[in-house]
């Protein structure tokens, strides 16, 4: 369960020691539960910050979702800013959005200042639409622009078409901001430099349970426990009960990923562009080309994690071929699966659990930025530096539904892709009718 899977990522990654399990008692400033992306980014900024730092993991560092993921390093929360300015207001909206920016920021210059290897970022990312939009598009650009001075490239149809040979897609936005990259290896390059700056970690160590007593807390694991007087939990989509109310707080999301055959030339007939794309539906399609010639496409999500990777290969063959036809008989090299933590309101826990306790998780697919900067708030706040941290005040411990949770959230899941469907089929009638 818990080793490196088969994936696109494991395939490519660079050569990583296996850390010993944890044994015995041990102290440290702060014990973080999670080496995953939020947990070696929370460990990376507390020792440049002076503290003693121990991190455990069920499993190896960033087995989970921080290692098998689409790759995209990009502004934003997975909440639109639009719902976060109506439940937060503007002036929160803004800090927020930018410390999204911030988190890209924070990736980019971890990798050109130390020369990770492996880590291939590569700037750029088009948002497309599936149907006609281009107003709205366009003053969301503009909206953009005046009110967080962050600045988007508007392509209308020509435009977008010149690049992804495709009737699917109508108008576009363009990212040069962000950029996507081999998430793994900038996380085991994130984990060679906490253990070069003295911090511990300790792979297959789950933890068992937490324990507080005067201001001081243990954190057990089957064989070794680590006494400290912090604990920053960020367990992902994998945490289970052992996690109480915060696993109570989100559900585990799985999405999917294929890599296909090598293309060779016919990847020019279809994808004319390094930039990653990402569309507008409610579960987008997602993909990016790798390797020169071939593209990693990611899409669907469901509560109950499929893992039946011939199924999976031919579920998204479906989706390439739906925006691609031109790519009819191709092949999936490999196709995999991870799940992410989301909460009911869309925006990661990140702050107080209690006296020394914090979060530091469900990022709900959009965590290549948020983890990071998530791991900046909350050693900031260990620290004593900012209380950043309270630009969550509004997205707190939301029950996730409990046993019906998943059920419910696979309806509405439903219900949006039938209203994807409709938006879609009447906006290709209608070009059709145009044309």
């Amino acid at each position: 369960m818990y080793s490196y899977n088969n994936n696109y990522y494991t395939a490519t990654m660079r050569e990583t020691p296996r850390r010993a399990a944890l044994s015995g008692n041990v102290q440290a400033d702060v014990c973080i539960i999670g080496a995953g992306l939020a947990g070696l980014s929370t460990a990376r900024e507390l020792l440049s910050r002076g503290r003693s730092v121990v991190l455990l993991d069920a499993g190896r560092v960033a087995w989970g979702a921080s290692g098998r993921n689409g790759g995209f390093v990009l502004q934003g929360w997975s909440e639109g800013l639009s719902a976060i300015e109506r439940r937060c207001g503007k002036p929160t909206a803004a800090a927020l959005f930018r410390l999204s920016l911030e988190g890209v920021d924070i990736v980019r210059d971890t990798i050109a200042r130390h020369q990770l290897p492996g880590c291939a970022p590569t700037p750029g990312k088009l948002s497309v639409v599936r149907y006609e939009d281009g107003d709205n598009l366009q003053r969301l650009r503009d909206k953009m622009a005046t009110d967080f001075d962050f600045h988007l490239e508007y392509l209308d149809r020509q435009a977008v078409r010149e690049k992804l040979k495709t009737d699917r897609y109508f108008q576009a936005l363009r990212d040069n901001h962000g950029f996507h990259f081999h998430p793994l290896n900038y996380c085991l390059g994130l984990a060679g430099l906490i253990e070069g700056s003295g911090g511990i970690i300790h792979e297959q160590s789950p933890m068992v349970r937490v324990e507080s007593r005067d201001g001081r807390h243990r954190v057990i694991t089957d064989k070794g426990s680590v006494d400290c007087a912090h604990v920053v939990y960020c367990c992902g989509g994998y945490g289970g009960r052992e996690f109480g109310k915060l696993r109570r707080a989100f559900l585990p999301i799985a999405t999917y990923a294929v890599l296909t055959e090598r293309l060779g030339g016919r990847l020019a007939g279809s994808v004319g562009t390094t930039d990653a794309v990402g569309d507008n539906r409610r579960a987008s399609d997602y993909y990016r080309v790798v390797d020169g010639d071939r593209l990693l496409w990611g899409g669907r999500i469901t509560t109950r994690n499929l893992q039946d990777e011939k199924r999976l290969g031919q579920l998204l063959t479906e989706d390439i071929l739906d925006v691609y036809p031109q790519l009819r008989g191709i092949k999936i090299d490999k196709a995999w699966s991870g799940l992410m933590g989301y909460a009911r309101h869309k925006m990661p826990h990140i702050g107080p659990l209690g006296k020394g306790l914090w979060t530091c998780t469900s990022f709900g697919g959009h965590g290549m930025n948020t983890a990071p900067i998530g791991g900046r708030v909350i050693a900031e706040a260990i620290c004593g530096e900012t209380d950043r941290y309270r630009l969550f005040d509004a997205y707190g411990l939301e029950w996730n539904g409990g046993p019906l949770g998943p059920a419910a959230a696979q309806t509405v899941y439903a219900g949006l892709k039938m209203m994807d469907m409709f938006q879609e089929t009447r906006s290709q009638r209608r070009a059709t009718h145009k044309n």
